[in-house]
Order: C-alpha cells, then structure tokens, then sequence
C-alpha cells in the first residue's frame, strides 16, 4: 500500500502524472487531501471539484485530512510528541492502512505534510513538488525521523537547466516528471472542466496578504493596476483566476474595478487549475506576480506572460530566508515584465542559475556551504546589503579573509 497527500488540484495532477509514468508501480494507492484555506468551511475540498473526477480512478480510496481533525487547522496541527504513537494506531485504523510501503507528500518542511510524516512512521518518503519553491532551500531543518527517510524528489522540469535546491542537504535526488505525461493530465482534467468565458488576457491571483507578504488592500491595488496595465494594451475581455487558497474577496474588489473601466471581467472558478484555464482558453497574455503558473504558460503552453510587482514583494519578504524568495526571484529575473503602461519588457540579461545558488546560499548560508560563490555582485533586488555583510562579503568583493578562514573550518568539521 501506498498513502499519497495532496492539497490542490495541480499537486494532484502532478501525483497522476507520476502514477501514470510508472514511479510507484503496482497495489493499493490511498490518498489523504486537505483543504490549507484561511477559512477551508467556506472552500471547496479538493477531492469535491469538477476536475478531481478525472483523477480519481488512480486512487483506491481517498481521506480527507480536514474532517479527521476537525476544528482544528491542518496548517497549524501537529501532534505532541507523547501523543504521536496513539494518533498512528488511531490514523491506521481508522483509514485501514495497514502496511504503509511508502508515503509521497508535498511541502514536507511544513503542516500537514510535516505532520504527517511524522504519524505515519517506519516506511520510505517521496517527496514531490510544489512548484518554483522546489528551486530554493528546504524552508526548515527536518528531523533525523524524517529526512532519513526522503529517497527522492519528483519534480516537473519548469526552468530546464535549473536543478533544485530542496533537500539536496539531505543527499536526495531530484527525478524528473516527463512533460508530455503531465500535459496529458491537464488535458484529461480540462474535458471536465466547467465552461469559461474567454478573454485576450488572464491575471493570475495568489494569497499575498494571506502570507502577509502585502496588505489587504496593497494585493487589491496590484490587480486593480494590472488590469489597468491590460486595458492600456488594448484588453477588453479579461479573465482573473483567483488562487484556491485566497478566498473570493480579491474577485469582487476586481469586478468592481473593472467595470468603469469599460473591461468585462469573468472570474475561473477558484477549483480550476490555472493550466486548465490556459488549455482552455489560450489567451493572448498571462500576468501575475510571482506565481508558479506564470512559468507553467510559458513553458508548457507557448503563452505569452509579465509578471508584475515581483520588485515590491522582493522588497517586503521578510526574514531573508522567507521561502517565497526563490519563486520571486526566478519569476523577476526570467520573465518580462509588464508596466503600468502596459508594455511588455524583458528583464536585465543575467545567468540565472548563478542568481539562483547565490541568493540560496544567503537565504540559508549555514546549510549550503558549498554554494557560496566567490563574489556577489550587489543587485539591492535580490540581496540586502546588511545580509551580505554578515556573510563576510563587500558588495561586489570577493568574500573578506575572515569569512574565508570560516568556511574552511566549516569544510573541515
């Protein structure tokens, strides 16, 4: 038996696309969904939405997380550690799970996934993608408990030539997910998809207040700009694609701002995955700011895209290591931009994997020695000045004497 856990549509798509391509071979595959929302009472589980049916023949049986522990959030339980040999023999029998040989989770660093990991014990760990932040350090040091257990990443190729950061401390192996068995899944799951109303352009919502990244009424302002920006191209017909976990306020807000300015604004339902919309209705331009779908258009659909506001939030996140930090900063440095104006310009030529390694090693300079490059060239986009100088370097200096003779200790221990 196998117990997979899944939190959106496209992780659960991603896990189709694995189980299809032959990487957990035969027997019983049982999958755990919860619902990560602010407010999950008032969001649709995902094991409930349209495109789950396409999915669901890969799974004997499916669990929801979220009314196992009810009230209780899966982002904030976890149990204590007296508790966790009664809560296994209580999950097992409750699911019948019986022999576990193997556990495939997402966001491991992290509640449920963490949690879960930790309740179901004594057997190998998958971990698979979520997405750009599979590019950036793992976001919090794992138990022995755990990551002893960790025998592969699965991944989709969404930057070709960049390898992820994510567990490599723990010597996991990244394996990559075919391309064309992953489009396949998306196109098996947009037949189910409900009707959307077209448009020349699609903006793509995220939670950003949710993670206190911005204000309220900052992320409001961002789509409100946006959309401002597609008009000034010449958009009349747009469409937003509100992220699952974000709730429906960012949509209304954005309707109401649509309408004086002569725009038709529909709204993808929140369940939709943002790779159906694009399958579906191929618009001519994809704006967001720094979300994974910006990256999925380009690469799997041959869409044009612009992010926009990528610089504000490189500037909030906070601390340095926030892991958000990867996602922003290959979706800056990668992909054009969009104005106020509603031009579409391409960012400053950089190398993106040497950006990449670098803004790692600082996010998380204790785990990754071996990624600290001789210089950084000081961008005050990517890096802090106050950061680089703890790190021992001067802005576009090689690393201080001082800082060198750490290092070597640190090799040596």
């Amino acid at each position: 038996m196998k117990v997979f856990y899944a939190s959106t549509l496209f992780g659960a798509m991603s896990l189709a696309a694995a189980i299809d391509e032959g990487r957990f071979g035969d027997g019983r595959r049982v999958l755990v969904v919860s619902n990560n929302a602010a407010i999950p009472e008032v969001a649709t589980p995902l094991d409930r939405t349209p495109g789950f049916a396409a999915l669901r023949s890969r799974f004997d049986a499916v669990h929801s997380w979220n009314e196992l522990i009810a009230p209780l959030h899966p982002s904030d339980w976890r149990a204590r550690v007296i508790e966790v040999p009664m809560f296994e023999r209580l999950i097992r029998a409750h699911w019948g799970l019986g022999d576990v040989e193997e556990l495939v989770l997402e966001s491991i660093a992290v509640p449920p996934a963490r949690t879960i990991a930790g309740l179901v014990r004594d057997c190998p760990i998958t971990v698979y993608s979520d997405g750009l932040m599979s590019y950036g350090p793992t976001r919090d040091p794992l138990p022995a408990e755990i990551f002893r257990r960790i025998t592969r990443l699965l991944h989709l190729d969404l930057v070709p030539g960049l390898t992820p950061l994510l567990l490599s401390e723990y010597g996991v192996a990244p394996e990559l997910l075919p391309d064309e068995r992953f489009l396949s899944i998306v196109h098996e799951v947009t037949a189910t998809a409900p009707d959307m109303m077209a448009g020349q352009a699609v903006i793509l919502g995220q939670y950003l207040s949710a993670l206190e990244l911005l204000t309220a009424e900052e992320e409001a302002g961002l789509h409100e700009t946006m959309l401002k920006a597609l008009v000034a191209r010449g958009c009349t017909d747009v469409v937003f694609k509100p992220h699952p976990a974000a709730g429906r306020r960012h949509a209304q807000l954005l309707r109401a701002a649509a309408g004086p300015l002569g725009v038709r604004l529909s709204v993808a339902a929140e369940s939709v995955p943002a790779e159906v919309c694009f399958a579906a209705l191929r618009p001519e331009l994809v704006v967001g700011c720094f979300s994974t779908g910006l990256v999925t258009a380009r690469r799997y659909f041959g869409l044009q895209v612009a992010s926009y506001g990528t610089d504000l939030v490189l500037e909030r996140l906070t601390p340095y290591e926030n892991s958000n930090r990867i996602p922003a900063t290959i979706v800056d440095a990668l992909l054009p931009r969009l104005s106020p104006e509603g031009r579409v310009e391409q960012p400053p030529a950089t190398d993106l994997q040497e950006l990449v390694r670098a803004v790692g090693y600082c996010m998380q300079a204790d785990t990754y020695p071996d990624l600290r490059p001789e210089r950084i060239d000081f961008d005050p986009r990517y890096f802090k000045r106050k950061r680089l100088e703890t790190l021992g370097f001067v802005a576009g200096q090689k690393p201080s004497t001082l800082a060198r003779i750490r290092r070597k200790i640190r090799s040596a221990i």
